[in-house]
C-alpha cells in the first residue's frame, strides 16, 4: 500500500524549526502533492504556503580541490539546488525555502525567498533562461549568502572573503533571521 502522503529531510526540518521558533504558527502537512509543502497558520487564521527545497553539504565532498586555498575554511555550507524555471513561475506557494544542512559545523541555515523574486534573480545570473536550472547556494561563516554557480575562482574567494559584490547573486536579505520576517510576521499577528 502506498502512503498517502510522506515528507522529505528539507520539510521535516523547517517544520520543526518553525514548531520550536514560532510559539503562534501552526505547520500542517498538506495530503496532495499541489507544489505546496507546507501550509502555516496563524492566530488570526492567516494562512501562508511553502514550497521546500533541501540540499546535502557538497563543501566537504565535492570541493576538496579547494582544500588548500583560503576558500574552504571561509565557508560554512554549499548547496546545489536542479530547478526548474516553469514550476517556479506557475509555483502556488507564498515562499520557497531552501535548506542548507552544513556539515563541517553541523548547521542549518534557510534562504526563504518568493518564487518571482528568485526567478526575476536567476534570469538576472543565468540569462540563458533553460528550462531547467543548476543553482549553487553558498553560505559564509561571516553568514552571508550568495548564488555561485558560475562564477570563477577569484570571484569565489571574492565571496568567501566576504568582498564580492552582485545584486542579484546576493541572498543574505533572504537568508538566517532576515528570511523569517514573513513567518514572524504571522506569529505576531
Amino acid at each position: 500500500m502506498k502512503p498517502m502522503f510522506t515528507i522529505h529531510a528539507g520539510e521535516f526540518i523547517v517544520g520543526d524549526y518553525i514548531e520550536h521558533t514560532f510559539q503562534n504558527v501552526s505547520v500542517w502537512v498538506p495530503t496532495k502533492d499541489t507544489g505546496v509543502d507546507l501550509l502555516l497558520s496563524g492566530k488570526n487564521k492567516e494562512i501562508l504556503s511553502l514550497q521546500v527545497k533541501f540540499s546535502r553539504d557538497f563543501l566537504l565532498t565535492h570541493m576538496k580541490s579547494l582544500s588548500q586555498t583560503p576558500l574552504r575554511a571561509q565557508l560554512r555550507t554549499c548547496g546545489w539546488f536542479t530547478l526548474n524555471r516553469e514550476k517556479i513561475l506557475e509555483s502556488r506557494a507564498d515562499y520557497w525555502i531552501f535548506v542548507l544542512v552544513g556539515l563541517k559545523n553541523r548547521s542549518t541555515d534557510f534562504v526563504i525567498i518568493k518564487p518571482a523574486e528568485l526567478l526575476k534573480r536567476l534570469d538576472a545570473i543565468h540569462p540563458d533562461k533553460k528550462r531547467i536550472c543548476q543553482t549553487y547556494l553558498w553560505v559564509t561563516e561571516n553568514l552571508k549568502c550568495w548564488e555561485t554557480r558560475g562564477l570563477n575562482l577569484k570571484d569565489q574567494l571574492l565571496v568567501a572573503q566576504g568582498k564580492f559584490e552582485h545584486k542579484e547573486r546576493g541572498f543574505s536579505e533572504y537568508f538566517g533571521h532576515n528570511g523569517w520576517k514573513p513567518i514572524k510576521k504571522l506569529n505576531d499577528a
